[in-house]
This record gives C-alpha cells, sequence and structure tokens, in this order.
C-alpha cells in the first residue's frame, strides 16, 4: 500500500510533482529493462511454437515414411460395390478371387400380435386396443415367472434351438404392459409396446443365430404365450417372429459364416450387403495411396521450410519495441497488434539454431542414395521431384519441393508424372529410396535434438534452458531497478520533508521575532 504523503505545506511547491519529475528519468531507464524481457519471453513463445512444429513433422511423417508399410499399401476392388465392400489389410495376397453372399445376418425379432382388452362382458365382448396402463389381470392373465431362453437356431438345416443361457423374471396381475417390455429390455433386449398398433416389439441387440431368443413360462401357464400372441386366440392375429440368422458367403468356393455382415478372411475384411451371385474381387497394390503418402511427406516438410524460412528471412523491425501501458493508451487496438506482430514476427532473424536446422533439412533432401543390389543412384529429380527455379520461386518458397504431374501444384502439373511412374514401374526401388531419405531425416533431426547440456533440454531443437536463464536475469533486473526507481523516489521525498521542516522552523522563528518587535 502506498504512503499517504502531506507535502509542500510550508514552500507551497507541487512536491509530488517535482518528485515524479526528478525519478521519471530512471523510469524510462527502467522501461527499456521491461521490453527486453517481454522481447525474451515473446522469443521463448515463438520458439516453443516452432519446436512443436518441429517435433509433429519428426515424429509423424518423417517417422512414418521410413517403414516399409508406408509402400506396401493394398486396395480390392469388388466387381459389384452394391453388394460387398472390401477393407484391404497389409497381408492381403494379391490378385483375384471369386465372391459370392448367400444370405445377410439378420437379428432374432418378434412383432407381437395385437393385444385387445374385453370392456365389455364375457357374454357380451367389446375389445378395445390395450394400453401402456393395461395390465395382465384385465387381460385375464395369471402370475409367475417368464423365462427368455437365449441360444442358436432354429438352423435352417435342422429347426432345432440350442440353449445357450436364460434370462428370467416374475410378473403378476398389476404388472403393466409397459412394465413387462421394460422386464424384457432389462434382460438384454430391445422391447416395447406400441400403443398406436397394440402391440409388442422384441429384438436382440446382435445379429447372428447365437443371439436369438425363444420366450416360455412355467408357472405362468399360457400367460407369456397369450401377452405375446405367440399362439392363435379369439382375440386377434398372431405374432410373428423372425429367428436369427448367420451371414454366409462364398469365397473362391469355400463358406464361411459371421453373426454380423463382416467377414475377417487372410487380410480382407469383407462386409456383405445383399445377396449376390458370383462376382469378382480384385486386390493389387494401391500406387495411389503410396503416391498420397510422399505427397504428404513433402507437402508438410514444405510447410515447415516455407514457415522457417519466413522467420529466418523476416523484415528488420529495427525501431520498435514492446509497448509501455501509456503508449497502448494512444493507439487503436488494430495499430497495437500490426506493431506487436512486426516485432513478433522478426525474432527469429537470421537465428543460428534455426539456421542449423534448415540447414540440416536441405542438406539431406538434397542426397544421393544408393539402393537395390546394384547400387543404382538416385535423388529425388530422379522421381520429379525438385525445387523451383531461383527467380521463378516465391519470396521463402525457394527450398520447397514440387512434384512434375502433381493436379494440385500449378507451377509443374503440366510435367511428365515421373514420381506415379517409379511407383508403379520400380516399386521396390522407389520404396528403399524414401525409406533412406526418411531415415537420414530423422538422424539429422535426432542429432539436433538428442544434446542435452546447460542450453538444451533433451528433444528440443532450441536452446530452451538458455532462454530461460535470459529471462530469469532479465526479470531480476527489472525487479532490481523497481527497487532503485523506489528508493531513489523515497529519498527525493526525505529530501523535500527536510526541507518543508527547516522552512517550518524559520517560519516559528521569523513569527516570534514580529511578535517581540509588535509588542
Amino acid at each position: 500500500m502506498g504512503k499517504i504523503r502531506i507535502t509542500g505545506m510550508n514552500s507551497g511547491l507541487d512536491t509530488d510533482a517535482m518528485v515524479r519529475e526528478l525519478v521519471n528519468a530512471y523510469e524510462k531507464q527502467g522501461e527499456k529493462y521491461t521490453k527486453a524481457k517481454t522481447k525474451t519471453e515473446w522469443k521463448q513463445e515463438a520458439w516453443a511454437t516452432l519446436n512443436t512444429k518441429i517435433k509433429n513433422f519428426f515424429s509423424k511423417q518423417v517417422n512414418n515414411m521410413r517403414w516399409s508399410s508406408a509402400y506396401s499399401k493394398k486396395k480390392t476392388t469388388v466387381s459389384d460395390e452394391s453388394k460387398a465392400s472390401v477393407v484391404t489389410g497389409d497381408k492381403a495376397v494379391n490378385g483375384s478371387q471369386s465372391l459370392k453372399i448367400n444370405r445377410l445376418a439378420k437379428s432374432g425379432y418378434l412383432t407381437g400380435g395385437e393385444i385387445k382388452v374385453n370392456k365389455g362382458t364375457e357374454s357380451a365382448p367389446i375389445y378395445e386396443k390395450a394400453t401402456k396402463t393395461t395390465t395382465l389381470g384385465e387381460l385375464g392373465l395369471g402370475e409367475g415367472t417368464a423365462t427368455i431362453t437365449i441360444g442358436k437356431g432354429p438352423t435352417a438345416e435342422d429347426g432345432t434351438f440350442t440353449e445357450k443361457s436364460k434370462q428370467t423374471f416374475t410378473v403378476n396381475k398389476d404388472t403393466t404392459l409397459e412394465q413387462f417390455a421394460s422386464y424384457v429390455s432389462a434382460a438384454g433386449y430391445n422391447a416395447s409396446f406400441d400403443e398406436a398398433t397394440g402391440r409388442f416389439f422384441v429384438s436382440s441387440k446382435e445379429s447372428g443365430a447365437d443371439n436369438n431368443f425363444e420366450f416360455e413360462s412355467t408357472e405362468l401357464g399360457s400367460t407369456v404365450e397369450g401377452l405375446l400372441k405367440l399362439k392363435k386366440t379369439g382375440t386377434g392375429d398372431v405374432a410373428h417372429k423372425v429367428n436369427g440368422e448367420d451371414a454366409e458367403i462364398e469365397l473362391n468356393g469355400a463358406t464361411f459364416h459371421s453373426s454380423t455382415n463382416s467377414f475377417n478372411i487372410n487380410g480382407l475384411t469383407i462386409t456383405a450387403k445383399a445377396v449376390s451371385d458370383e462376382m469378382s474381387i480384385v486386390t493389387d497394390t494401391d500406387y495411389d495411396e503410396i503416391y498420397d503418402n510422399v505427397k504428404n511427406f513433402l507437402k508438410e516438410y514444405n510447410s515447415l521450410m516455407n514457415e522457417m524460412d519466413k522467420l529466418f528471412n523476416a523484415k528488420s523491425s529495427k525501431g520498435y519495441e514492446p509497448l509501455t501501458k501509456d503508449e497502448k493508451e494512444a493507439m487503436t487496438e488494430d495499430e497495437i497488434k500490426e506493431w506487436e506482430k512486426r516485432i513478433k514476427d522478426s525474432l527469429l532473424k537470421n537465428d543460428s539454431e534455426l539456421d542449423t536446422i534448415s540447414s540440416a533439412m536441405r542438406s539431406t533432401m538434397l542426397s544421393v542414395i544408393e539402393v537395390g543390389k546394384d547400387k543404382t543412384k538416385y535423388s529425388l529429380s530422379s522421381f520429379g521431384i525438385h525445387t523451383l527455379g531461383y527467380f521463378e520461386a516465391a519470396d521463402n518458397e525457394k527450398n520447397m519441393y514440387h512434384i512434375d504431374g502433381n493436379s494440385d501444384d500449378a507451377e509443374t502439373s503440366g510435367n511428365p508424372d515421373m514420381l506415379r511412374s517409379m511407383i508403379a514401374s520400380n516399386p521396390a526401388d522407389t520404396a528403399e529410396f524414401f525409406q533412406k531419405l526418411s531415415q537420414n531425416l530423422y538422424d539429422a533431426m535426432n542429432k539436433i535434438s538428442s544434446v542435452s547440456d546447460s542450453y538444451k533440454s533433451f528433444g528440443n531443437f532450441y536452446n530452451d534452458k538458455k532462454l530461460q536463464n535470459e529471462y530469469v536475469d532479465k526479470q531480476k533486473q527489472v525487479d532490481k531497478w523497481d527497487k532503485y526507481v523506489a528508493d531513489q523516489e523515497e529519498k527525493y521525498y526525505k529530501q523535500f520533508t527536510a526541507m518543508e521542516s527547516a522552512m517550518s522552523s524559520l517560519n516559528s522563528q521569523q513569527s516570534y521575532i514580529s511578535q517581540l518587535f509588535a509588542g
């Protein structure tokens, strides 16, 4: 809390204004230290952001391109895609196969018969559609235990039902139709009573013969049969039951079954969509995906290199310094943003650490690599990948690579597509070249980030420790100077206080002498 000072009582001077003027020069010097600290903080932020982008490129794109899986992509086409789709795994075998869809998987489904309540008498019945609140007692049904049996079948072959498990629940004459549906749902099924149609709807949650179900009752007698209309009565139509079935396909003459419509067979994931006659599926190397992997790798490389070049070649911000509070108050928000952007954009201009990273990446990408038994030499240009001429490339894009024949690149789209041609005609050499190139780039970047000393932490691409120490030193400098300014201010106030005290004493003496002569 600031001190309360009462000054100038005797001298009539504006002591506060005079002290502020005297310490102003010291405060101006302190602002320089504060601005230097702010620039160091901004530089830390700039490096941290760039460091994250370099790490992402290093750990994702570069790392992924080192492995053979990036160059062994396969795809499978189906002669009738409306009947089946296929996802191809790396272990799938190239070639043509025959496929036939015999049957799709079904879930067990029961549509109950219409349930009606007798609102009249036994001799003169008046039947009305049941509601969710209708009780079993109102339907003339008793109480006891109901059982849902879960199992396989009945199959089309033998018509038998193989029991797998049972779920049992108890009902009584006060059980409502809505409650009955909730008991069935709790047993693991989709169940509801629809008032609009007066029917129960029950289905298994998963398809396949193994998830089929049947209802039975013990003490209830005919309760379940009557409730769900499993048997014909005089009060409405009978229930309709669809049994759960497994999907069945034939692949190269061999028969396969699945509780779902998906089959995982020898590296292929086949999804049946509709029953079909025999059709063909063809598995081959996915040249397009391999091309896209290379294309995306270069796209990320270009993006990172472009950003680093912009930072390294940035305009000078000479004459621009972080703004003080008073300076900001004299500017608009847009002016402040533009001012600070000019400074932040130039923080890594001609930065030696940035140059080290950029140079390592550029030199690696220019390397010539021997591949194959014949030690054939390849470079990126062997695949139609190159930078533009010095005068053709835009500012900060001189280190960016372009692919001949790339439809997305206006500069080189009209050139012959050498990369796609090499992938198709010589996939082994292409894969080995890009694997080795990626490994070399990985090693070069790992060499930079793996250093750990008093300047840099392991895993980072810049001297984060050095920057942090600089920031701490500048903060200490700011704190030290703030204290010095406060001490100077206190010194001046003490001097003015002493002056006021002396003047007060002098005034008192003059007053006393005046009184003597007056007497």
